[in-house]
């Protein structure tokens, strides 16, 4: 028997399986229920708490401003992290050890601490952004950034770097198309997870959507966190709803990591 098949691993991977799907199957039910009072099922199933979910313009225009402030923060992300990693991997690699110090400095401060930071300064003119998707998109970055560096920095040291370097010069490309043309492709697979990594965090972020714009600009968790005293089986529906679209993006990703 192959080791990969032993009856103990397959115990062992059942089980887990099990434990994170039980809570999910649990809110899926409680979501599809009326009402569930006694019993391992409810009494009675129903799809109205979607169907009042999707009627309600507040739930449409949450995930669209979720979609974008993560989005946008993610694009920034893409078209900073991506060629500081690259410049500093290829040109400066004594800096490895400042990068991996300055990333992480992010955690040295909570979301909490840093919200009060953020309203303090950015509460007064010229630089009056208190209440806008601009602020939140600015501490996204911050939030996301040692997971989008951190995965791009992993990818970029599993590649002989250097060679792809000397291989293109010597065909003759120049900086730009060295790295659109040889260094991009090579670095498919960190992107990817970067950038699914970083939005998943992002789309399920509360404190800074919270604090720095709250109801002015509802992100789907802060309407979670608004419609919380309407009824437990909607507050369900919006969290399967939630899970829904990041399952959606994940088999998007997940394809085109395959192209």
């Amino acid at each position: 028997m192959a080791e990969g098949n032993h009856p103990a691993y397959r115990l062992i991977i059942s089980c887990y399986v099990i434990v994170l799907l039980l809570p999910l199957l649990g809110t899926l039910l409680y979501s599809l229920s009326d009402h569930w009072s006694t019993g391992l099922i409810p009494d009675q199933l129903t799809l109205k708490w979607y169907f009042k979910l999707l009627s309600d313009p507040r739930f449409v225009i949450a995930i669209g401003h979720s979609l974008l402030v993560c989005s946008g923060t993610l694009i920034l992300m893409i078209l900073t992290v991506l060629p500081a990693s690259f410049v500093v991997f290829a040109y400066y690699p004594s800096l490895k050890p400042v990068m991996n110090l300055l990333v992480l400095l992010p955690f040295s401060v909570p979301p909490v601490v840093s919200s009060v930071g953020l309203l303090e300064l950015f509460s007064e003119e010229p630089l009056l952004l208190t209440g806008t998707p601009w602020l939140l998109s600015g501490a996204y970055f911050t939030l996301a950034l040692p997971f989008m560096y951190r995965a791009i920095a992993n990818n970029l040291d599993a590649l002989d770097l250097q060679g792809l370097m000397d291989a293109a010069r010597l065909l003759g490309a120049g900086p730009f198309r060295l790295f659109v043309t040889v260094i991009l492709p090579n670095l498919k697979t960190g992107i990817l997870v970067s950038v699914f990594l970083c939005f998943s965090l992002l789309f399920g972020e509360f404190v800074f959507a919270n604090i720095l714009v709250g109801s002015q600009f509802e992100t789907i968790q802060v309407y979670l966190f608004n419609m919380r005293f309407f009824s437990g089986h909607f507050s369900s529906a919006i969290v399967m709803s939630y899970f829904l679209i990041l399952m959606v993006l994940t088999l998007l990703a997940s394809k085109w990591g395959k192209v």
